[in-house]
C-alpha cells in the first residue's frame, strides 16, 4: 500500500495553471527564496518545468504595472517582494524608522572583507581594518549575513568566516559574482575604501 501511494506521489502531474497557483501561493507564504530543485523534489516532478513555471510568474508579474508586487530571482531562487520604489511609503505605513535595518559603517567595511576575502579569520580582518571586529563579527553572525566555516590550518586553528545566503537576499544578489570586481583588499586604507564603495555600488548603503 504505501509503495502504491510513493509511486502515485513520483508520478504526480500538475496542470500548467494548477503548478502556476501553487508556485504564486507557495511564494506568497515563503520566508526564504524558493528554489526549482526544492519544490521539484517535494512534489516529484521535474525541476524545469517548475523553474519554467517560476518565470512565467516573474513575467506575468513584470506585465502588471499596477500591481505592487514582483518576483525576484535571488540566490538561486525566487521571492515575492514589494517594488523597491515602495519601500520609503510602505516603511511609513509600517510605522519604521527611516534606516532602522541598516548596517553601521564598521559593520558594511568587516561584511565588505568577508565576501572578497572569504574564508577569513578575526585576525585578518583585523589587520585590514586596523581595529576589533569582534563585536562586529557578532552582529552579523546574529544577522545571519555571516558564517563560521570551519578553521584554518594554522597554529591555533582559528575560525574562518565566510557569508551566507541570507547576505545574498539581504542585498539583493543572486551569487557573490554580482559583487563589483576588486583586486585587492587585503592591507591598504585606499583599499578598504574601495571595498566600501564597491559595496555601496550594489546598494549595500544608501
Amino acid at each position: 500500500m504505501a509503495a502504491t501511494e510513493a509511486r502515485q506521489e513520483e508520478t504526480r502531474v500538475f496542470t500548467a495553471n494548477a503548478l502556476l497557483a501553487l508556485l504564486e501561493g507557495y511564494l506568497f507564504v515563503a520566508i526564504e527564496p524558493v528554489t526549482p530543485a526544492e519544490v521539484a523534489k517535494t512534489l516529484g516532478i521535474h525541476a524545469a518545468q517548475v523553474e519554467e513555471t517560476f518565470e512565467d510568474l516573474v513575467n506575468i508579474y513584470a506585465r502588471r504595472e499596477k500591481s505592487g508586487l514582483h518576483i525576484m530571482r535571488i540566490a538561486g531562487g525566487y521571492q515575492i517582494a514589494t517594488k523597491s520604489e515602495l519601500a520609503q511609503d510602505i516603511g511609513k505605513l509600517l510605522a519604521a524608522p527611516a534606516g532602522k535595518a541598516r548596517l553601521s559603517k564598521p559593520a558594511l567595511e568587516t561584511l565588505a572583507i568577508v565576501a572578497y576575502q572569504q574564508p577569513v579569520t578575526v585576525a585578518e580582518m583585523e589587520a585590514v581594518r586596523g581595529v576589533s571586529v569582534d563585536g562586529v563579527i557578532k552582529t552579523l553572525l546574529d544577522r545571519r549575513l555571516v558564517r563560521e566555516d570551519g578553521r584554518k590550518a594554522v597554529p591555533g586553528r582559528p575560525i574562518l568566516y565566510a557569508t551566507t545566503p541570507e547576505f545574498l537576499h539581504y542585498f539583493g544578489l543572486s551569487s557573490l559574482e554580482d559583487l563589483p570586481p576588486l583586486e585587492d583588499i587585503a592591507v591598504a586604507e585606499a583599499e578598504k575604501a574601495e571595498a566600501h564603495d564597491a559595496l555601496q555600488a550594489v546598494g549595500l548603503e544608501e
